[in-house]
C-alpha cells in the first residue's frame, strides 16, 4: 500500500468515528485511493418522500459524504465550499446507491471532485460537483 493511501485511510477512519449522520442512514464507504471515494446506501422505507421515490436531499448526502471522504485524504481539514446536484433519474425503495467521487484537480486551497450516483443496475441516478475549501488544520493530529 502506497503511503498516500495509508493516510488517506487513516483519515477516513478518523473522520468516519465522528461520522454520525453517515452512519445513521446506513452509508458504508471504502477508499481505493487519495482523492477518492465510494459511498453505499441502500434506500429504505424510511428514506421515501411522498411521491414513494428516495428523498433528493438524502441522494444529495450520499453524493456529499464521497465527496467529503475524497477531499479529505491528505490529513489537512478540508469543507466543502460549494456543491451541486443534478437528479437524473429517481431512486427507489430498495435500490442500492453507489457514489463514486474522484478528484478532478487539487490545488494550494481548493480541490474540485465529481461524484456518480449511480444505482444497482448501474443507472447514473445523480451527478455531484463540489469544490472543497482547505482549513490548514490536520485531520490526525488535532
Amino acid at each position: 500500500m502506497s503511503d498516500k493511501l495509508a493516510v488517506a485511510r487513516r483519515c477516513a477512519d478518523a473522520m468516519w468515528d465522528k461520522d454520525q449522520a453517515s452512519q445513521a442512514l446506513g452509508i458504508k464507504v471504502e477508499v481505493p485511493a487519495a482523492g477518492t471515494a465510494v459511498a453505499k446506501m441502500k434506500v429504505r422505507a424510511d428514506m421515501l418522500n411522498g411521491l414513494d421515490v428516495c428523498h433528493g436531499g438524502l441522494v444529495f448526502a450520499l453524493a456529499d459524504t464521497a465527496f467529503a471522504f475524497a477531499c479529505n485524504a491528505y490529513d489537512e481539514q478540508t469543507v466543502a465550499a460549494a456543491a451541486q446536484i443534478e437528479f437524473l433519474r429517481p431512486a427507489m425503495l430498495d435500490d442500492r446507491l453507489v457514489a463514486t467521487a474522484v478528484e478532478d484537480h487539487r490545488g494550494r486551497k481548493y480541490g474540485y471532485y465529481t461524484v456518480e450516483v449511480r444505482n444497482q443496475s448501474d443507472t447514473l441516478v445523480a451527478l455531484f460537483r463540489g469544490r472543497a475549501a482547505g482549513t490548514g488544520k490536520s485531520m490526525l493530529s488535532g
